[in-house]
């Protein structure tokens, strides 16, 4: 370089500022972390229904949700819920989840999510038989079959607690689904099966051979929750969409979708001290 074109360099440091205020500026932008809203949108389900069926009677739920957030949903779930104990302690594979209430309790308690509605009312789970196979007291399914989602599942916590003494106990035989549960009911090949009481109610609807031993005590719906990753104003967004949703055709449709009548609001108190079932589970 000259010693002309030196001094222009010196006299005229305008671009070398732009360049540096411009990688300042990039790097700036790297270590603001993006919302959840402007990275994905995943909704997490429990297994109820099984894999493949879970994500497919969801589907509407979460397109509802890729509408206000702006960003596609996809619904993620697990084949059965030893592994959906591990998504759930993890915590950071979804950005919303509509969950059991001991899930939703523990997410709040240790992960910090946050709960924004709830479908009304209160689910229990019901101890059932087969209709050729008449029981009257659960005492009498010891050391016999019964079908149930495995551990730390509501079904199996209840089916413990009937149970409580250790050397008078079921055989639990694990399913991936409701629906499964019940075929091995009604071809004989368990003597019992514990499902969720709604799910239970439509097989005595539609299909029957089931009789009902005992009902267990309601516990608060399944809720939907947001992770501590979204932004307050979505979280909001998504709060009242969701409890004016049956006012509207988009939610409507979203609604009958997934099989309930509405939203109803919800705390975090609603759901407080419901986890305490988890733990005796490795890694509560």
């Amino acid at each position: 370089m000259t010693k002309s074109a030196s001094r222009t360099a010196r006299a005229n440091p305008a671009p070398r500022r732009l360049a540096l205020a411009a990688a300042v500026l990039w790097l700036g932008l790297q270590a603001i972390p993006a919302t959840a809203s402007a990275q994905s949108c995943r909704l997490a389900i429990q297994p109820v229904l099984g894999e493949a069926q879970t994500r497919a009677a969801y589907r509407p739920l979460a397109d509802y949700l890729s509408a206000l957030t702006g960003s596609p949903c996809t619904v993620v779930t697990r084949p059965n819920f030893f592994s959906y104990w591990d998504f759930v302690r993890r915590g950071k594979d979804f950005e919303f989840v509509l969950d059991a209430a001991h899930f939703t309790d523990y997410r709040v308690a240790k992960l910090g999510f946050v709960v924004l509605a709830k479908v009304p009312d209160a689910v229990s789970y019901s101890l059932i038989v087969s209709d050729q196979n008449p029981i009257f007291d659960p005492s009498e399914l010891v050391a016999r079959r019964i079908a149930t989602f495995g551990i730390p599942s509501i079904g199996a916590a209840r089916l413990q607690a009937m149970f409580p003494n250790p050397v008078r106990q079921p055989v639990s035989v694990e399913v991936d689904s409701a629906e499964q549960g019940i075929k091995l009911l009604l071809s004989g090949k368990v003597a019992g099966a514990i499902l969720p009481t709604p799910l239970v109610s439509l097989q005595m609807a539609t299909g029957g051979g089931i009789s009902v031993v005992v009902v267990t005590e309601p516990i608060p719906h399944i809720a939907l929750s947001a992770a501590p990753t979204v932004d307050p104003e979505t979280r909001e967004r998504v709060r009242q969409a969701l409890l004016t949703a049956h006012r509207s055709d988009d939610g409507k449709k979203m609604l009958e979708g997934i099989g309930f009548e509405k939203f109803d609001p919800a705390t975090a108190a609603v759901y407080a001290n419901q986890s305490g079932i988890l733990k005796e589970y490795w890694g509560y």
